[in-house]
C-alpha cells in the first residue's frame, strides 16, 4: 500500500511542490518571520515555470543560469522605475532580449516566461523593500528549490524515467485492445479509426518523452538505468509489433466467418493488454515482474492459421503475437539496438542570436507577440489607474500556450477558476479565521490542487487564486479589497492573452499542414529505401522507423489543432484527416515491414529495385501534389507512371505489404488533388511555391 501511495506519479509531485512551498513558511513562522517566509515562497513559481525541477546531466547549470536571469531582470525593473522608464519598454526590452532563450533549445525556452515572471513579481516588491532585498530573495530562492529538488531527485533516482515508461507500457495497453477489439464492431473507418489514432499518437509521444528524459540523464552511461533501458527497448519492440497492420478488411472478415478467429485474436489482444498493464505498475512501483506465459493464447491462434493457409490474417497475426509474447516472457527486446542519436535542436548563443534576429525565426514572433499583449496590459493599467498592474500581466503569462487550442482551455479554465476561487475566499475572509488555522488550510489546498493540477487544471486553479488571496491578505491584512479588483484583472488578462493569440502574427497549425505532410512523406521514402536495401542493418532500421512514427505524429497533432482553429474551411479540414488516416496506414506497414526486414524476410534484388522504383515514384506524386499550388495535374506530367504488374503468382508478405502502401499513396495523392480546391485563400496559402514558403 505504501509504494503505490508514496510511488503514485500525482502524490509524489503534489508532496515535493508543496514541500518546496511550504517548508519556507514554517521556518519563517518558526522564526518570526512569516512575511518573509511568504514571499521567499513565491520564487519556486518562477523556478516551476522555467523547468529548473527538470532531471537533466546539467542541472546545476541550468539552475545558475535560470537564478541569474531572476535576479537580472529584477534590477533591470528596478534601475528603470527608479529612472521612470515606462513600463511598457521595460517588458518590450526585456521580452526582445530573452526571446532569444527559445532558439537554444526547447527547454530554454521556458525561461522566457519565468523570468518575466520574476519581473512582474518585482513590481509589487519595487519601493517597498531595499534594490538588494528582491535580488538576493531570488537568488537564495532558486538555490533553495535547487538544492530540495537536488536532494529529492536523489533519493527518488529514476522516478521520472519511471512514470513516464509506465505510461508508454499503459497506453501500449490500451492501444493493442482497442485495436482487435473493432474487428467486427466498427465497418466504418471513420468512427473506428480517429481513436486508434489517437491512442497511437499518444504512445508514440511518450516514446519522444522517454527519448528526451534519457538524453537529458544521460541514461546510457549511468549503471542505475540499466533495467529502465531495457524495459523502454521492450517497450520499443512492443508498439513495433502492435501498431502494424495488414489492412485486407475484406480478408478479415472471410476469416471471421468461417472460424472463431475473432474470439481468439481478441483473447490474445486482452492478455497482453492485462500483462503490459502489471509491467506498468512492476515498473512504477519498484517491482520485479512475475512469470508469464500466453502459450495456449497463441496455440490457438496458430491452430486457426493452420487451418485457413490461404488467409493471410491468421497467419499474420499468429507470427506477431508471438514476437509480442516472447518480449513479454523474457522481458527482453529481441534484439540489441543502439538508442536513437539525441536530435533536439541546442545552438550555442551566437548561431542562435543570428538565427533569431532573423524575420523568419518563430522565436522571434513569438517574443514579439509577447511583448505587445504585455504592452497592451500595461497601458491597460494605466487607464484603470493601476501603477503596478501586474496580476493582469501574470494571467497573460500563465494561459499564453504554444498553441491556438491550449491557449483557448487554458483561458477558460483560468478564468472560471480564478471566480469560484474568489468567490469562496470572499467568504472565507468574513470569518476572520486565526492564523494557524489559516496557514493549516493553506497548506492542505495547496497539497489538494497539485494533485489535480496535471488533470483538472480549472479546479487547480480555484485553489491557488483561494491561497493567493489569504497571501495578500496575511501580507497586508487587506485583501477582501483585491478580490473583486484580482477577478477583472484576470479577465482582463485573459482577453488580451486571446486577442493575441488570435490576431497577432498567429501560428496557425492549419498553415502548417502541408510542410509536416512533406516531412512525413520524405521519413517514409527513407525508411521504404532502407527496408529495400541489399543489407538492411537492424539498429538503423529501428532508428529510421522511429522517425516515421515522429513525423506522422507531427503531422496528426497540427491537424488535431487546426481542426481546433477558427475561420478555415472545414472541407478541406476533413479531407486532410482521410489524407492522414491513409498517412497512418503507411506508417503501420512501415513497421511491419521493419519487423520482415530484420528477421531477413526479403525480395530479390532485382523486385526489390522494380518496388522501390514504384514506391519512389508515387511518393513523388504526393509531394509534387503538395508543393505545387495550381488545382489541377501540374506537375504530374513529368512522373513516371508506375508499373501496372510488379509480380505473377502469390505475393509475399513483404510484397502485400508494399502493396498496400501503393494503394495508399495513390489515394493521398487523389485526396491532394481534391483537398487543394477547399484550402484557405489568405495568408501564407496565397505563396505560389512551398519551397518558398516562410513556415517555420
Amino acid at each position: 500500500m505504501w509504494r503505490r501511495l508514496i510511488y503514485h506519479p500525482e502524490v509524489n509531485y503534489a508532496l515535493r511542490q508543496t514541500l518546496v512551498l511550504s517548508l519556507p513558511v514554517i521556518v519563517g513562522l518558526l522564526f518570526g518571520q512569516l512575511q518573509h517566509g511568504l514571499l521567499f515562497s513565491l520564487v519556486p513559481a518562477c523556478c516551476n515555470i522555467a523547468g529548473l525541477d527538470t532531471p537533466h546531466k546539467r542541472f546545476f547549470k541550468r539552475l545558475i543560469i535560470g537564478g541569474s536571469l531572476f535576479a537580472g531582470c529584477s534590477l533591470i525593473v528596478q534601475l528603470s522605475l527608479a529612472r521612470d522608464v515606462p513600463l511598457p519598454v521595460i517588458l518590450t526590452a526585456l521580452t526582445m532580449l530573452l526571446g532569444v532563450t527559445a532558439e537554444i533549445s526547447p527547454l530554454h525556452a521556458r525561461l522566457l516566461p519565468a523570468s518575466l515572471i520574476a519581473a512582474i513579481f518585482t513590481l509589487s516588491l519595487a519601493g517597498n523593500m531595499p534594490v538588494w532585498q528582491p535580488l538576493l530573495l531570488y537568488a537564495l530562492g532558486t538555490l533553495w528549490y535547487g538544492l530540495f529538488n537536488w536532494l529529492w531527485f536523489w533519493m527518488w533516482k529514476e522516478q521520472p524515467l519511471r512514470e513516464s515508461l509506465s505510461l508508454f507500457y499503459r497506453q501500449l495497453a490500451e492501444y493493442c485492445e482497442a485495436k482487435y477489439s473493432m474487428l467486427t464492431q466498427h465497418t466504418d473507418p471513420s468512427t473506428a479509426l480517429p481513436p486508434l489514432l489517437t491512442r497511437q499518437q499518444k504512445a508514440v509521444d511518450l516514446i519522444s518523452q522517454c527519448y528526451q528524459q534519457l538524453h537529458m540523464l544521460a541514461a546510457n552511461k549511468n549503471r542505475d538505468y540499466k533495467r529502465l533501458l531495457r524495459a523502454f527497448q521492450v517497450g520499443l519492440d512492443l508498439q513495433e509489433h502492435i501498431s502494424v497492420s495488414l489492412h485486407q478488411p475484406e480478408e478479415v472478415q472471410k476469416l471471421v466467418e468461417r472460424s472463431h478467429a475473432e474470439a481468439v485474436i481478441r483473447w490474445n489482444a486482452q492478455t497482453v493488454a492485462a500483462r503490459l498493464r502489471v509491467l506498468a505498475d512492476d515498473i512504477l512501483y519498484h517491482r520485479y515482474p512475475s512469470r508469464f506465459s500466453m502459450d495456449k493464447q497463441i496455440g490457438a491462434l496458430e491452430k486457426i492459421a493452420d487451418q485457413h493457409p490461404d488467409n493471410p490474417v491468421g497467419q499474420f497475426c499468429a507470427w506477431h503475437f508471438s514476437r509480442i509474447a516472447r518480449v513479454l516472457r523474457t522481458q527482453r527486446p529481441l534484439y540489441p539496438r543502439d538508442l536513437m542519436a539525441d536530435k533536439t535542436r541546442r545552438l550555442p548563443v551566437i548561431p542562435a542570436l543570428k538565427s533569431y534576429l532573423s524575420l523568419k525565426s518563430s522565436a522571434l514572433r513569438n517574443a514579439a507577440r509577447i511583448s505587445v499583449m504585455l504592452s497592451i496590459a500595461s497601458l491597460m493599467g494605466t487607464a484603470l489607474h493601476l501603477p503596478k498592474p501586474y496580476w493582469i500581466l501574470m494571467t497573460i503569462l500563465l494561459v499564453t500556450q504554444n498553441g491556438y487550442g491550449a491557449t483557448r482551455v487554458r483561458i477558460f479554465h483560468r478564468a472560471a477558476g480564478t471566480l469560484v476561487g474568489l468567490f469562496i475566499v470572499g467568504g472565507a475572509l468574513h470569518f476572520h479565521v486565526p492564523e494557524g488555522y489559516t496557514l493549516s488550510a493553506m497548506l492542505v489546498i495547496t497539497l489538494v490542487s497539485y494533485l489535480i493540477v496535471r488533470k483538472a487544471y480549472g479546479w487547480a486553479t480555484v485553489g491557488f487564486t483561494v491561497t493567493a488571496v489569504f497571501t495578500i491578505q496575511i501580507l497586508t491584512l487587506n485583501g477582501e479589497q483585491f478580490i473583486v479588483a484580482r477577478f477583472i484583472d484576470t479577465v482582463i488578462g485573459c482577453l488580451i492573452a486571446f486577442g493575441g493569440m488570435v490576431w497577432l502574427w498567429p501560428q496557425w497549425q492549419s498553415g502548417l499542414l502541408r510542410k509536416n505532410a512533406q516531412d512525413a512523406l520524405e521519413a517514409d521514402q527513407d525508411a521504404i529505401r532502407l527496408i529495400l536495401s541489399n543489407d538492411p542493418q537492424a539498429p538503423a532500421l529501428a532508428y529510421q522507423r522511429m522517425r516515421v512514427n515522429q513525423a506522422h505524429n507531427a503531422l496528426f497533432n497540427s491537424l488535431n489543432q487546426a481542426m481546433q482553429e477558427p475561420g478555415f474551411n472545414t472541407r478541406y479540414l476533413e479531407d486532410m484527416k482521410l489524407w492522414v488516416t491513409h498517412s497512418q496506414f503507411i506508417v503501420e506497414h512501415i513497421n511491419a515491414m521493419t519487423t520482415l526486414a530484420r528477421e531477413h524476410t526479403m525480395l530479390t534484388p532485382d523486385l526489390a529495385q522494380r518496388y522501390l522504383q514504384s514506391c519512389e515514384i508515387a511518393l513523388q506524386r504526393c509531394q509534387q501534389r503538395l508543393e505545387y499550388d495550381e488545382a489541377g495535374s501540374s506537375g504530374d506530367a513529368n512522373i513516371m507512371e508506375s508499373p501496372e504488374t510488379l509480380s505473377h503468382g502469390a505475393l509475399s508478405t513483404m510484397e502485400q505489404h508494399l502493396q498496400r502502401v501503393l494503394g495508399h499513396l495513390n489515394t493521398m495523392h487523389t485526396i491532394s488533388s481534391v483537398a487543394w480546391r477547399q484550402r484557405p485563400h489568405h495568408g501564407i496559402w496565397l505563396t505560389k511555391r512551398f519551397g518558398k514558403t516562410t513556415l517555420q
